[in-house]
């Protein structure tokens, strides 16, 4: 199974619509998962011209700061929820936009993870109390920064954002997974490098 992941669009403020080579990149994936910071529903309808899409979060409107009638719409959406499990190809999922976990003080940069020490609980186990059941892959956004790194057997994913890469507005990234009963490859896709 291929999937595209893509997080923090924010359309409009980088970018008023999805970059053209996100559409490229996603071509032939079976599942689009969004991670959140969507501004606009029409970006979930974009994604769905390629593939079913899943998302996390609210439809924030353009305002993260207070709730507007979208973002009232996104409680009825049936593709967001404000976390998700899924369950696909033999591995349990997790997926949400803003990865708090105990044990870090902020976000979840690249690097953080394998720096932190866990004296009294397991990070899987932390990652299970976050989410509910236990979790072999964890997809988020936020923070900006794409990152693929797998720590005590727990694959975590943020694929950036395609239009404001660390809050600058130029091509960003997004992630593709490909995952089989027995597998799980994840990468990050520069986006500036798709013709």
């Amino acid at each position: 199974m291929l999937i595209g992941i893509i997080s923090d669009t924010r359309i409009p403020g980088g970018a008023s619509e999805i970059p053209q080579q996100v559409f490229r990149s996603f071509e032939g994936v079976d599942l689009i998962l969004h991670a959140g910071g969507i501004h606009i529903p029409e970006v979930l309808d974009w994604l769905e011209q390629i593939a079913p899409v899943k998302a996390v979060g609210r439809i924030h409107g353009g305002q993260a700061e207070r709730p507007t009638p979208l973002a009232l719409e996104s409680e009825n959406d049936p593709r967001i929820a404000e976390r998700q499990v899924l369950q696909l190809e033999g591995h349990v999922l997790g997926m949400v936009n803003n990865l708090q976990l105990d044990r870090f003080n902020d976000d979840v940069l690249p690097g953080v993870i394998g720096s932190t020490r866990f004296l009294d609980r397991s990070l899987p186990e932390i990652v299970e109390e976050f989410f509910g059941t236990a979790v072999d892959i964890v997809v988020f956004g936020r923070t900006l920064y794409p990152m693929v790194e797998e720590h005590h057997g727990v694959l975590f994913i943020n694929p950036g954002s395609p239009s404001l890469p660390r809050n600058l507005v130029r091509l960003g990234n997004v992630a593709i997974l490909n995952l089989t009963p027995h597998a799980r490859v994840a990468k990050i896709i520069d986006l500036a490098d798709v013709q």
